[in-house]
């Protein structure tokens, strides 16, 4: 298993960072994501479903974000799962296939935040995540009048 937390050199105690799962079986990809990623969130890397599901059993998540062609199991898959057992945590799909009604079913079914396709720009991806860490924690703790 090659689960790797991102930041390596973690932050002090009191800098609370969220927590975001990432999962690709692309090495180089995952990396690169990861690190981008690390510089506002604690980021658990992935390259699997199956470890990504060891790792979902091991820790709260906010976020997920999940390649969707992956050997051993698609993330669709994956996310169809997560959500069921994790209705709160938010689940983004990349994928590299445009096809829309693959997309829609996927949109569907594992309630996707929102899907990226390839290549994804690292700013949209932070910036996906930030909308995605918000809209967990209103459904974790609506805001009350």
């Amino acid at each position: 298993m090659s689960v790797v937390v991102y930041p390596r050199n973690p932050p002090a105690p009191s800098a609370s960072k969220d927590h975001i799962l990432v999962v690709d079986d692309e090495a180089p990809l995952l990396e690169v994501f990861a690190q981008a990623l690390a510089t506002q969130f604690e980021v658990t890397a992935a390259t699997s479903a199956r470890e990504a599901e060891f790792c979902l059993r091991k820790q709260a998540f906010k976020v997920v974000v999940a390649d969707y062609l992956m050997p051993g199991g698609n993330g669709m898959s994956f996310l169809v799962r997560a959500r069921e057992e994790y209705p709160h945590m938010q689940r983004i799909l990349v994928t590299g296939y445009m096809k829309p009604e693959m997309l829609l079913r996927s949109v569907n079914e594992a309630a996707l935040f929102r899907y990226l396709l390839k290549p994804v720009g690292m700013d949209e991806l932070i910036k996906t995540v930030q909308e995605a860490v918000l809209l967990h924690d209103q459904s974790v703790r609506p805001d009350r009048p």
